[in-house]
């Protein structure tokens, strides 16, 4: 067995029939040329025929103790795994469009996983307009993060479109470098010089700790500092309770543009994610007549996992930023959001490396304890939305022939955060996935439309039209100029 590390287990800790702890991936393909009518049928099949099922693909959940969730669950090898339960064929009505994709995605992801199965979903769904199918694969937080769930499903895709015989996401076991044991590990000895190791650690990073808390302590007393604090931003329409039901929106956007306004403007990437979903918002909530005199705080998980680390489990920390929603002007707009979030950059990279786990679990204690108790969506929020900017695949990947067009990210919301709003970058283009509460936000897909509209506005703001050049005018004879004469002639 393989214990959860604390952060994995909270996800455990506050699910719900609200709030379902799993995230999820939408993956949109084009049939390769001259493709049977069978193609995708024939790949679900092959899929559940594949052979081993890896970590943590082949895995559920042990209870230990009577406290179940809350203390020290693990993972169990499931050496009788359903793949016909695990992987399922969808059609959509032909031609299905893209709102009947995202009814669906909805559909499926309001679905809770079966916790006494390992904890993922994989589903084909057919009948896609222009020639396209889509898979549907979600997990649960407490098996990965943002970053992970990327890499384990791109780890079996292919730069060329002619590779075939594929293996299934399932089927190749991630390489994680901190998973790697030693025998010395293993054994008692090597347990106990580990955990005054790990004691030593804390101690040591105790001071650095204090100072983080005292930093975001002084900024509720000075915001005139910059840093944003949790439970600083107000309470909006997104900041109640929610329901099981979901809503799933997409927009898919060129990166190269947004790059050129992030360097015309000064800012990162960032800044300019965190511009739009803030317009967007400032927008929504101003037709709603509920647009909060102070700004909306955003909650930006960033990945604190190794480069090299293609394991599993949650490596996450969080940075909290204003989105300026109080201010009517874009442009000073944009200006404060790049202030706030880098105020934030700065303080996560005060902290060593080391302590970054510490932090995010201190950080993340009154949200979890808000969900635990019941408190979520009854008072303050700790930010009031969630928005992750993940980065994908460079370059076109293909599966069985199959190119990949667009990634999606479909994310979890929370009591007290009906909104997650997570892009996810993919060949030149940055995807944005919309999750909602159905009940809460029952017109969210206006949300995805209005950051398109904003992105349309910074444009003009910032990057000049380009010139079309002028009409060429006929050319005409020369006219042959008189001989000058010199005086010496």
């Amino acid at each position: 067995m393989k214990r959860l590390a604390t952060l994995d287990a909270s996800w455990l800790a506050v699910e719900s029939d609200d709030t379902p702890m799993h995230v999820g991936n939408l993956q949109i393909f084009s049939l390769p040329d001259n493709a049977p009518s069978t193609f995708t049928g024939d790949l679900v099949e092959s899929m559940k025929q594949a052979g081993n099922v890896e970590f943590p693909w082949g895995c559920k959940l042990v209870w230990p103790s009577f406290l179940g969730r809350i203390l020290a669950p693990a993972w169990k090898h499931d050496k009788h795994i359903d793949l016909d339960y695990h992987v399922r064929h969808s059609a959509l009505p032909k031609p299905g469009g893209e709102r009947e994709l995202g009814v669906l995605v909805s559909r499926l992801h309001s679905n809770p996983l079966d916790l006494s199965r390992p904890l993922w979903e994989c589903h084909m769904i057919e009948g896609l307009e222009h020639n396209r199918f889509a898979l549907y694969t979600k997990m649960h937080h407490c098996m990965i993060d943002g970053i992970s769930g990327v890499r384990l499903l791109q780890r079996v895709l292919s730069k060329s479109p002619d590779e075939r015989d594929m293996l299934p996401p399932w089927s190749v076991r991630p390489e994680s470098r901190r998973g790697k044991k030693t025998d010395s590990e293993a054994s008692v000895p090597g347990a106990i010089s580990q955990a005054m190791e790990a004691l030593k650690l804390q101690l040591g990073l105790a001071p650095r700790l204090w100072q983080a808390s005292n930093r975001l302590i002084r900024s509720v007393r000075h915001p005139e500092d910059g840093l944003t604090a949790p439970f600083t931003g107000p309470v909006s329409k997104i900041n109640h309770r929610v329901t099981g039901q979901r809503r799933f929106a997409t927009q898919q956007y060129q990166l190269e543009d947004m790059k050129a306004m992030a360097r015309a403007s000064g800012s990162s990437m960032n800044d300019i994610v965190l511009y739009l979903c803030g317009t967007a918002l400032r927008r929504f909530l101003l037709e709603q007549d509920d647009l909060p005199d102070i700004s909306l705080t955003a909650g930006i998980p960033v990945n604190i996992r190794p480069a090299d680390d293609e394991g599993t489990g949650t490596q996450i920390s969080f940075m909290i930023a204003a989105l300026a929603t109080n201010e009517p002007d874009p442009l000073t707009r944009l200006k404060h959001i790049k202030e706030s979030s880098s105020k934030a950059k700065e303080h996560l990279q005060k902290l060593p490396k080391k302590a970054l786990t510490q932090y995010t679990m201190m950080l993340m204690s009154p949200y979890i304890l808000q969900l635990m108790s019941g408190l979520g969506g009854r008072m303050r929020p700790v930010f009031n939305v969630t928005i992750s900017n993940v980065p994908g695949p460079t370059d076109d990947l293909y599966y069985e022939g199959a190119k990949l067009e667009a990634m999606y990210p479909v994310s979890l919301i929370t009591h007290g955060g009906a909104l997650n709003i997570t892009c996810l970058s993919y060949a030149g283009s940055l995807n944005f996935g919309f999750t909602g509460c159905r009940d809460t936000l029952p017109s969210m897909q206006k949300l995805a439309v209005y950051t398109g509209e904003a992105l349309e506005e910074l444009r003009i703001l910032l990057l000049p039209p380009k010139k079309k050049p002028s009409p060429r005018k006929p050319r005409t004879a020369a006219k042959k100029k008189p001989a000058v004469k010199s005086d010496a002639s």
